[in-house]
């Protein structure tokens, strides 16, 4: 159930993931708090944090120190079943399964809603429809994961995400394969959706075009620090100028 009290909140967080039994800390000393409502973008340079940082809130990666909190509960203290009733996530990496659609795929998003027999209801068969829908997937639905290009696939998770009926939806670079309109399509759609549905969408990328002309609030990633920022403030700082190298004008 979503609340007034903020969808997401960072506090003395440090993040980062373990190899070979050596951590390694990305981002440290997080404190930011993320409305509902809110289309946040997280920018930044390739290995800066990132991901990292989607996962972590997800809860796909452990935190290193402190505390996430979504919607008034630490993620610590749930299952990750109640964890999926809060956030969805969509990576960049491809999945294949054999003999799964795109709808089977879509299909993922209210698997929790089925009974006993993995039958799903009605009501949940239209929410799939309708991400299908939301998404221009309808005259791609039956085809095979494998047969989909990287943008329809890309499509394809974020609506597996709206079918999940989140009120966190956190996804990773959802733009990198695809067109230039449809890149504008997917920002405006993500917009829309922050808030009609009055949902916490948090999204990584690298067109800083975009995210000045949709978004609302900006995270950037830097020296291993995470900067809150409003689109004015952004434009006036020395660091999203930096990332832009010079080629944004204002």
């Amino acid at each position: 159930m979503v609340t007034n009290s903020p969808a997401i909140k960072l506090i003395d967080a440090d993040f980062g993931y373990t190899k070979s039994s050596k951590t390694t800390s990305v981002l440290t000393n997080c404190n930011i708090e993320l409305n509902f409502g809110d289309f946040v973008t997280v920018i930044g340079n390739n290995g800066s944090g990132k991901s990292t940082l989607l996962k972590s809130i997800a809860g796909l990666n452990p935190i290193l120190k402190g505390e996430i909190v979504i919607n008034q509960t630490n993620i610590n203290n749930l299952s990750y079943p109640q964890l999926s009733e809060l956030v969805s996530i969509a990576l960049t990496q491809k999945i294949s399964g054999f003999n799964l659609t795109c709808y089977d795929f879509v299909a993922m998003g209210q698997i929790q809603k089925s009974n006993l027999f993995n039958q799903l209801s009605n009501e949940s068969k239209s929410i799939i429809s309708h991400a299908i829908s939301i998404c221009k997937l309808t005259e791609h639905q039956h085809k095979l994961l494998n047969e989909l290009s990287d943008g329809l696939f890309q499509k394809t998770v974020i609506a597996k995400c709206l079918a999940q009926q989140t009120p966190v939806m956190l996804l990773d670079e959802p733009s990198a394969f695809l067109d230039y309109s449809s890149k504008h399509e997917l920002f405006l759609l993500l917009k829309e959706l922050a808030i009609t549905k009055n949902k916490c969408i948090l999204v990584s990328t690298h067109e800083l075009d975009l995210v000045l002309k949709y978004c609302s609030k900006i995270i950037l990633v830097n020296a291993n620090k995470i900067n809150l920022l409003t689109v004015e403030e952004a434009k006036q700082s020395e660091l999203f100028k930096k990332l832009s190298g010079g080629f944004i004008s204002f």
